[in-house]
């Protein structure tokens, strides 16, 4: 039963991950740029949530919707202001702007919000449900997290294969020069995707916050980062990959703490990447792509 309970809270840390990753994987397979600081969007997101609740003493479904509304509008102005003007320039330059954005964001919190870590209110009290004469207790928030995830999963493929901005973000995936040719625009669609990553990073915060009740101006970093390696993980790109992915480093981390070390916890999910990588440098449902020369 122990292992029962470690592997469903694994699912449910994973869960986080996978929403958090699908922002990264987006922003990649379309625009093909790596936005860094898509890990303290989050950070913004929980602060908007936990003023809304804390200081205004609004509902947890007004927290929410405020905060992936502040979320999407952030990221929309981030690909505008930053990432539009640089939108032939190299790899590199894309890269730096990205860290400095980062930097910009979690600095403005410290001189809004100050470096003290608040408490996140509990919002979302649900409780646990015991199984088996008492012998599992599996929280119920973590129950909900994993069918969120589902659920943003099967409407973002969905909505990539059905409608007709999905389709768009596909063919901008392939090739934005033909794309464009063919009537489509690549800018409005980039800001999409922006809007969309930016919108699901707000959720994953409101859910991560409500297990971890610790908000402050560094609460983005160590969770986009695992994000961004869950997407590497599962293939970067691969809205399924990044599903798989965020899953499997949920439950690889919560392992490693429960049986191994909690403090190697994040070394062992880091190596266990890079042997992936040695063996599929694609990750695990990525397609090798071939240039023609």
């Amino acid at each position: 039963m122990e292992f029962l309970s470690f592997l469903i809270t694994g699912l449910g840390l994973g869960s986080v991950y996978a929403i958090i990753a699908l922002g990264y994987t987006m922003v990649y397979g379309i625009a093909k740029m790596l936005n860094f600081a898509h890990g303290d969007v989050i950070m913004v997101g929980s602060y908007v949530a936990f003023f809304m609740v804390a200081q205004f003493n609004l509902p947890g479904v007004v927290a929410i919707f405020a905060s992936v509304l502040v979320c999407t509008l952030l990221g929309v102005l981030i690909e505008r202001l930053a990432y539009k003007p640089l939108r032939e320039a190299s790899t590199l330059s894309v890269l730096i702007t990205a860290i400095g954005v980062s930097y910009f964001l979690q600095n403005g919190a410290q001189i809004l919000w100050g470096t003290d870590t608040k408490i996140f209110p509990n919002v979302f009290d649900l409780g646990t449900i015991s199984l088996f004469d008492n012998q599992l207790h599996i929280s119920v928030l973590t129950l909900v997290t994993i069918v969120i995830c589902i659920v943003i999963i099967v409407a973002l493929t969905l909505f990539i294969n059905k409608t007709k901005t999905g389709k768009a973000m596909r063919a901008c995936s392939e090739d934005k020069a033909t794309a464009q040719l063919m009537g489509i625009s690549v800018d409005k669609t980039i800001s999409i995707t922006f809007a969309i990553g930016s919108g699901l990073a707000a959720i994953a915060s409101i859910l991560l916050c409500s297990t971890y009740p610790a908000v402050n101006p560094t609460l983005g970093s160590m969770p986009g980062i695992k994000a961004f390696t869950a997407a590497v993980f599962g293939g970067i790109g691969s809205i399924s990959g990044a599903f798989v992915g965020g899953l499997l480093l949920g439950i690889l981390e919560t392992l490693a703490k429960a049986y191994i070390s909690s403090q190697m916890s994040d070394a062992i999910v880091f190596l266990v990447l890079i042997i992936v990588l040695l063996i599929k440098p694609t990750g695990l449902l990525g397609k090798e792509i071939s240039e023609k020369v």
